[in-house]
């Protein structure tokens, strides 16, 4: 069995990294696919890391991404390609400026902009890790199958039991098998469930795809609400992200969430990301949609 799997978590970041691998079809134009899944949109993740991608194709190799600023604009179509156009901004001495737009069916359904910088020496400072378990100290798939799965609500326990290029194990794992209002913070450890090349590059878009991943779940944690429920109509709606250190994607990292407000059908959230041996690698910002619906749908498989 645990061969299987680990061929499986294989599979599953192969496939991810292949789409993350945009075609190129013209100066500053590329072209990406959406994995064969029953998902009625494209994760928005999806689509961050691969406009992530087809920006830093058009940057030189020595300057990094430091920050991207992004809105959904509408549903992805899984169906179709997704064309990336790349608008090269600025290139400064330090600094350089990429804007991407993501188009299907002839109308933008994403924007992007991202700033890359020259590494540089400079003051250095950063907040200390949450205090929280390690991941080897928390349920890891097996352990979640036996004896948590069971207990969750049948598209929870969906999602979890699917393969994924990314590995999570929840700390505040009780938050999906009680529906009870809780403090707005969620921590989850991450990692690429199979080793990634050593291309930084790919670490941050691997990172950028799995920064969409659980962030405004945690704006529904005071609610004793999940994204997962039918009766939620969840979307981002614009998402930012600063990288500040180097790190590898296929190493646990610690996503440290917190959800500040929610108010209009929308939710706030804001995140940290830490090595574990404390180092803050990246922050993350999102507002989306928690819209509740009036009539829900049923449950996706």
């Amino acid at each position: 069995m645990p061969r299987i799997r680990e061929s499986c978590s294989v599979r599953a970041v192969a496939e991810l990294l292949d789409i993350l691998d945009l075609e190129q079809l013209e100066l500053n134009l590329f072209r990406g696919r959406s994995p064969r899944a029953r998902w009625q949109r494209v994760y928005g993740g999806q689509v961050i890391g691969q406009a992530l991608v087809a920006a830093t194709r058009t940057v030189p190799p020595e300057r990094r991404p430091h920050s991207l600023h992004a809105y959904f604009l509408l549903g992805g179509d899984p169906r179709v390609p997704i064309i990336y156009e790349v608008d090269r901004i600025r290139d400064g001495r330090s600094f350089t400026t990429r804007r991407v737009v993501a188009i299907q069916h002839g109308r933008p359904i994403f924007s992007m902009s991202a700033s890359y910088h020259l590494d540089e020496p400079g003051l250095s400072h950063q907040v200390p890790m949450p205090a929280v378990p390690m991941p080897e100290d928390l349920a890891d798939e097996r352990a979640l199958k036996a004896s948590v799965m069971p207990l969750m609500p049948d598209p929870v326990r969906a999602y979890f039991e699917r393969e994924r290029p990314i590995e999570l194990r929840p700390v505040e794992m009780e938050r999906y098998t009680a529906r009870v209002p809780r403090e707005p913070r969620f921590h989850v450890w991450i990692r690429a469930t199979s080793p990634l090349p050593d291309d930084p590059a790919v670490h941050q878009s691997v990172l950028a795809y799995a920064s969409d991943m659980t962030l405004l779940d945690t704006a529904l944690a005071a609610h004793g609400r999940t994204v997962f429920e039918s009766t939620i109509q969840p979307a981002s709606l614009d998402h930012a992200l600063w990288f500040h250190r180097p790190f590898r994607a296929d190493e646990w990292l610690l996503y440290a969430q917190d959800s500040p407000s929610a108010s209009g059908a929308c939710g706030f959230s804001r995140g940290l990301i830490f090595t574990r041996d404390g180092t803050l690698v990246a922050s993350v910002a999102q507002e989306g949609m928690i819209r509740e619906r009036r009539e829900p749908v049923p449950d996706a498989e």
